[in-house]
């Protein structure tokens, strides 16, 4: 199993992230912009948007143009199952769920379908400017 942080030291690695806008008072809006200012490759994902910071947003994390690295929550419980359910259909293994986007049906769930994970921790934190 690969180490969902040691993901982030690598130069190619691309982010979606689940939940991301343009309203400055989540961390939606905080996370995407922290890690786009870091030098990854971020995808918006929200259906209720159309651009997250001026890039296109994506419905769903199949309408990415390519398979995204590591999927990124910042989104309620019921919405995570939803997504992660998506992700085990994409084969999108490399998870990171934000405090808060976790619940015991989730947590269960990936150790279920053996994905790789980290839960509960802050990407912010262990990502690094890269470069």
């Amino acid at each position: 199993m690969l180490d969902v942080v040691a993901l982030l030291e690598k130069l190619d690695t691309s982010v979606a992230v689940v939940g991301a806008t343009d309203d400055s008072n989540k961390y939606g809006h905080v996370i995407y912009q922290d890690l786009k200012q870091k030098g990854f490759e971020v995808y918006p994902i929200n259906p209720n948007r159309t651009s997250v910071d001026g890039d296109n947003a994506y419905k769903h994390l199949k309408d990415i143009p390519e398979k995204p690295t590591l999927v990124n929550f910042v989104v309620p419980p019921s919405v995570t199952m939803t997504v992660l359910r998506e992700c085990l259909q994409l084969n999108l293994m490399n998870v990171w769920l934000q405090p808060g986007s976790e619940n015991s049906e989730s947590m269960a769930f990936l150790q279920q379908h053996s994905f790789n994970y980290l839960a509960n921790a802050c990407i912010m934190l262990s990502s690094r400017l890269k470069g």
